[in-house]
């Protein structure tokens, strides 16, 4: 069976993958300064993904988020208000908000990019608190086929038949693309002290969570920012230095470049770099994954599964890496999780002392 699975497939590398680079920023609607680059859109989840950029001055309003949300800024600042709190949110800092969860604003200082996953429907309230628009994943693929603008395949059978080369096109660049985005989750002790600005405890300063490694593959690194025991969604930053054995993704799982050139499964000759963001279906294979220089590989992961280690096509399994293991190696490592304060899910979060000890 193993010789046989996917035996119809012959992927390309591309078919996965999309630079947000050469995408265009579509105005977002009925949410005015803001704009999306759509990565992906899935109608039978309601999960979608896009780059968003706020600009100055502007805001996501006062929301519910119906099905939760995460979210990484990658450039600019702003400040997050809930609870009677507010935060300041620097590149290099990720955060989850939990289902139901109400936020007052989340407004840009300066002109910032986002990297979000919004795990179902956003309401957006107005001043009386009474929902004045709703944001799914129907509106998000709407706005992709207005504009053109491709997302991502959902399944493997789509990869299979689909030609187009989402690497390609002439878009406006996202700020990681001119930048060293590796200090986005590098930082000098120095940088790490402006790690106090953070005070809501389901945000955290990426630069601050040690990294944890797994004793198989000692050039990767890991800092384990979120497991779900309920979901096994594991997300994670990875500094990847060496290979990766051949493995199957068993459920889907996603990457955005920042740092550092990616060769993988069968792509392109020259790899994918900083702003290209990949979609792995359920049962994607890989035969290998590393880095194509000498500078690091960073990378942001949402894994929504389990994968499955292998020595090359047709062999036995000899690992399968779950939320188990991945909460292991932090563990081993110091890197402590606890639980979500803001809900009784069951999320366990990544700890920064550092911005705990100032809130």
């Amino acid at each position: 069976m193993a010789t046989e699975y996917n035996a119809e497939y012959d992927p390309t590398g591309v078919e996965g993958a999309i630079d947000t680079n050469r995408m265009r920023w579509l105005p977002a609607p009925h949410l005015p300064g803001v704009s999306l680059k759509p990565l992906r859109t899935s109608i039978e989840t309601g999960f979608f993904t896009a780059m968003v950029r706020i600009e100055a001055g502007a805001a996501l309003p006062p929301a519910v988020y119906l099905g939760g949300m995460d979210l990484w800024v990658l450039s600019g600042a702003l400040s997050y208000r809930q609870d009677g709190m507010t935060s300041r949110l620097d590149p290099g800092v990720w955060g989850y908000i939990c289902a139901n969860s109400k936020v007052d604003t989340l407004r840009a200082q300066e002109d910032a990019e986002l990297l979000i996953n919004f795990y179902s429907g956003v309401a957006f309230l107005d001043d009386s608190g009474s929902v004045a628009s709703v944001l799914t994943s129907v509106d998000l693929l709407a706005l992709a086929k207005a504009h053109h603008s491709p997302l991502v395949p959902n399944t493997l059978a789509y990869c299979a038949n689909d030609g187009i080369n989402r690497l390609a096109g002439d878009g406006d660049a996202m700020a990681i693309a001119s930048k060293d985005a590796r200090r986005l989750v590098v930082a000098t002790a120095t940088e790490l002290r402006a790690v106090a600005n953070v005070v809501h405890p389901h945000f955290v300063d990426t630069r601050s969570v040690p990294w944890a490694y797994n004793p198989d593959m000692p050039q990767i690194g890991l800092k384990v920012l979120r497991i779900s025991e309920e979901t096994g969604h594991v997300t994670l930053v990875v500094r990847h230095n060496g290979e990766a054995p051949p493995h199957r993704h068993l459920s889907p799982a996603d990457f955005l470049i920042l740092h550092g050139t990616m060769g993988y499964r069968a792509g392109p000759p020259q790899g994918t770099g900083a702003g290209v963001w990949v979609f792995e279906p359920a049962g994607a294979r890989h035969d290998a994954t590393q880095s194509l220089t000498d500078e690091d590989l960073i990378y942001t992961a949402n894994l929504y599964g389990p994968l499955a280690f292998d020595s090359g096509k047709g062999t036995p399994l000899t690992a399968v890496l779950s939320w188990m293991e991945y909460k292991a190696f932090a563990e081993a490592a110091g890197a402590k999780l606890v639980p979500n304060a803001k809900s009784e899910d069951t999320t366990l979060l990544a700890w920064s002392p550092l911005a705990q000890s100032a809130a």
